[in-house]
């Protein structure tokens, strides 16, 4: 669900940028408060998990679409939602700047459809109230199932309004609704599947985390070497290995986009603000689309059976790894950022 730069007015592009940029100012002076060295480097290898499990796109049965995952609901359970927005605002920023998915001028609009809407709506309205404190299996199954629908539900309606409100007549509001919001009503629920079965492996190995991250609590002396291993590793074998496993479906935005205007892409201005900000991520964008090649999207192809093994290709591997190690850093430079100003404080 990564929009283009194509989707937006610049007017509607700033505006979101600006509301982004004010919910990150809010989230950081927060964050100063449970920020500790404990959390600082969880903040790192869940980055680096969620960078590389969104390479991964699944296929939706029977649609000729894909979905990948969010990431905003389990990062908010384990985080808190303030160092979560903060978490995931790292991971889009590298996409955008490194590898050109998602363009600058969205980046805005991103964070907030994949950041803001998860993780304080979606995870203090619905997981929170059903999880609670008495946590169990069950609970944290459908807490995470119902909240990571909403969340998605929400941020394929920004998406809606967000390129309505710019004046993209291709898309026009109840046709693209239509579209997107059934399919993200599919990759919702995966997405709910997902993050039941990553927050229930922390529940196990280290409940306190959900604890403290609930109340906005320090983890203080907490041991988090199992914890802090196993994302490690997942990220690794991920992004390095099993990206090659995504499907080479659409994914749900240029699914909806197709149905609606026949067109999984649209054509951003030639000129102005959209040609300014297409030159520089260029110039950014050393692996673009994951990838050794350039960063013109190629045609997508129709996947008629999915792939009977693993097929591992360099440039995706590369991509994964690469990004996976820039999120890790960009996601603790930020945290040990605000632990050291807190120390000066």
């Amino acid at each position: 669900m990564h929009m283009a730069d194509a989707l937006l007015s610049p007017a509607v592009g700033g505006t979101l940028w600006a509301a982004t940029a004010g919910t990150i100012a809010f989230c950081a002076k927060k964050v100063q408060r449970d920020l500790d060295d404990r959390k600082v480097p969880l903040m790192g290898v869940l980055g680096a998990f969620i960078f590389a499990a969104q390479m991964i796109n699944f296929t939706i049965p029977a649609t000729g679409s894909s979905g990948h995952l969010g990431g905003g609901m389990i990062l908010a359970i384990l985080l808190g939602p303030h160092a979560a927005l903060l978490t995931i605002a790292s991971v889009l920023t590298v996409q955008s700047l490194f590898f050109a998915d998602g363009g600058l001028l969205a980046l805005g609009c991103n964070i907030f459809n994949l950041g803001v809407f998860p993780c304080f709506i979606a995870y203090p309205l619905i997981y929170k109230p059903i999880a609670g404190d008495r946590k169990s299996p069950m609970r944290i199954a459908v807490g995470a199932t119902l909240a990571g629908i909403v969340g998605l539900q929400l941020g394929a309606l920004g998406v809606v309004f967000e390129t309505v409100l710019s004046g993209i007549s291709e898309l026009p509001l109840h046709a693209f609704l239509a579209a997107m919001l059934p399919i993200h009503l599919a990759i919702g629920l995966v997405e709910g599947l997902v993050t039941t079965a990553v927050v229930s492996f922390v529940w196990k190995a280290r409940p306190e985390i959900l604890e403290f991250s609930a109340t906005l609590r320090p983890l203080g002396n907490l041991s988090l070497t199992k914890v802090l291993t196993g994302f490690a590793l997942a990220a690794a074998i991920t992004g390095g290995v099993l990206s090659g496993l995504a499907s080479s479906f659409p994914d749900g935005l240029e699914w909806a986009m197709a149905k609606t205007s026949g067109q999984e892409e649209l054509e951003a201005p030639e000129n102005g603000i959209h040609h300014l900000l297409a030159d520089l991520q260029a110039k950014t964008a050393f692996l673009p689309d994951y990838s050794f090649g350039t960063n013109e999207h190629e045609p997508a192809t129709q996947e008629t059976t999915p792939p009977s093994w693993l097929t591992v290709d360099k440039g995706t591997t590369v991509s994964g790894l690469v990004g996976g190690g820039l999120t890790l850093i960009l996601a603790i430079a930020i945290g040990f950022l605000f632990r050291n100003r807190r120390q000066i404080m």
